[in-house]
């Protein structure tokens, strides 16, 4: 089958919604699937290249801003593909593939990966496009996958999925359960950041404008709280506000209690969730659907501390693989990393409980199955047309 997956960003970026077009494209891509990535060109003056296996042809933004580009060559560049797949929000592709699907009748299939809330005059953005275009490229997509039903049902197109409930289809987000497993600590990583005896709390995610909503400000607020004497805050991640949060944690006098890595590469990754005690994700809006790093975490057998929001919640099960927390709450989120501080055992079978259901649920030969199921379902009904 020739597959073209559109999307906003794509490795060596990190992103949740490139991570996904990344591995569905890998995992196709093996199953003999013809797959080709149709995303923008940000930065380096190429055009195509191939990233493990993987075809990735790069077009040249007409306008750019952050995330969004405006790339109408969209509209002529699909025709010949027997799926093809837009991961949404994708702000300036998304439209001219509409329009490719209204003029030329290029049908798609949509990932709905969040809502896009902003701040400041992007936040009047987003609302005149939610308005202006986001039912129509939702309602013109053969099917629309939802990483769950949960945040669906509380999102912008809860709506739509009431009156339309046969198009949406509920496929999560996935883990490499092999590459993301239980392992020893590893001892020359935690001598090269200056760790000895300290318990970790970990963060793993983007410090650029567009993760404004990971929530870091509150959980660097949390070292403030927690009664545990011993604990190192490591921050992996890099982008924009990497210096605004280093500044932040030393006007709180906080900053020796504070590790930032920056950029960490993804085959090191779970060396850091390894060394860790507890994952956090203490992001502040729905614009966090999912939580990519609590399953990463998970597959690796440790408790998780999430922000109670629709989609995170059908991840973390409270009291079970972790705690939930109130948003913008560092107390709360202090008081359950304490919880689990103190005990071992509750941290261990929290870690096996995470464990199991990344494999059983999250493991993505298992996501890329249900994906492809998709696919050939759509292709039988073409066929019968």
């Amino acid at each position: 089958m020739k597959v073209a997956h559109v999307v906003s960003t794509f490795p060596p970026y990190r992103g949740g919604i490139g991570n996904v077009c990344y591995n569905y494209a890998l995992g196709l891509s093996r199953r003999g699937h013809d797959v080709t990535v149709f995303t923008p060109l940000y930065h380096k003056n190429i055009f195509k290249q191939n990233i493990d296996g993987v075809k990735v042809i790069l077009l040249k933004p007409l306008i750019r801003y952050g995330n969004a580009a405006f790339i109408p060559q969209l509209f002529w560049s699909l025709g010949s593909f027997d799926v093809v797949h837009l991961h949404y929000p994708f702000f300036g592709g998304a439209e001219p593939l509409l329009m490719a699907r209204l003029i030329r009748r290029v049908d798609y299939i949509l990932n709905y990966q969040m809502d896009v809330v902003g701040y400041g005059p992007l936040k009047s953005f987003f609302k005149l496009h939610r308005k202006v275009f986001l039912k129509e490229i939702i309602l013109k997509a053969k099917k629309v996958i939802v990483s769950s039903l949960d945040y669906a049902e509380n999102s912008d197109i809860k709506e739509l999925l009431k009156v339309h409930s046969s198009v949406f289809v509920e496929i999560p987000n996935g883990v490499d359960t092999e590459k993301f497993s239980p392992r020893e600590k590893d001892r020359n990583l935690l001598k090269e950041l200056g760790i000895s005896e300290e318990k970790i709390i970990l963060f793993v995610g983007g410090l650029d404008s567009a993760h404004y909503f990971k929530g870091v400000n509150y959980l660097i607020d949390v070292l403030g709280y927690v009664k545990h004497d011993h604990v190192k805050l490591v921050i992996v991640g890099g982008g924009n506000l990497l210096n605004y949060y280093k500044e932040y944690a030393e006007s709180k006098s906080l900053g020796r209690k504070i590790l930032f890595t920056g950029f960490v590469p993804d085959e090191k990754l779970p060396q850091y969730y390894n060394l860790s005690n507890i994952i956090v994700l203490p992001s502040v809006d729905k614009s966090e659907a999912f939580g990519i790093t609590l399953i990463e975490a998970m597959a690796c057998g440790k408790p998780v501390v999430a922000s109670n929001l629709p989609g995170v919640r059908t991840v973390v099960e409270d009291g079970k693989n972790g705690f939930l927390v109130n948003m913008r709450n560092p107390a709360d989120i202090a008081a359950k990393i304490d919880i689990i501080l103190r005990s071992d055992e509750m941290a261990k079978a929290m870690g096996q409980t995470g464990r199991k259901k990344a494999v059983e649920k999250y493991s993505w030969s298992k996501i890329i199955s249900q994906v492809e199921e998709l696919y050939n379902q759509l292709a039988i009904k073409n066929l019968s047309k």
